[in-house]
């Protein structure tokens, strides 16, 4: 049962940081990630066929704003790195 309600957590937190705007849920994602899958396996989350394919949604989803947040941030660095080398000129 300890399982089933940690999978459970895991799946609502999940839900709630889709929720959350772009920087918060950045973080989020990686301090869920610590928490859920850094030292454990998704294997061992023990969730039903509905639930599994919720947190499937979620993880795609999830990876996709993670790529487009990175791309996004890169850019903003690469902006703000010209910004000071003009100001320093």
């Amino acid at each position: 049962m300890e399982r089933r309600d940690r999978s459970l957590k895991a799946l609502n937190e999940l839900v709630y940081i889709d929720s959350l705007d772009s920087f918060a849920k950045a973080d989020a994602l990686v301090n869920w990630y610590d928490n859920y899958l850094g030292e454990d396996s998704i294997e061992n989350f023990q969730l039903e066929i509905e639930e599994l394919k919720k947190l499937e949604e979620l993880f795609f989803k999830n990876i996709n704003f993670l790529k487009i947040h990175k791309e996004e941030t890169r850019i903003e660095l690469l902006n703000t790195q010209k910004m000071k080398r003009f100001l320093k000129h």
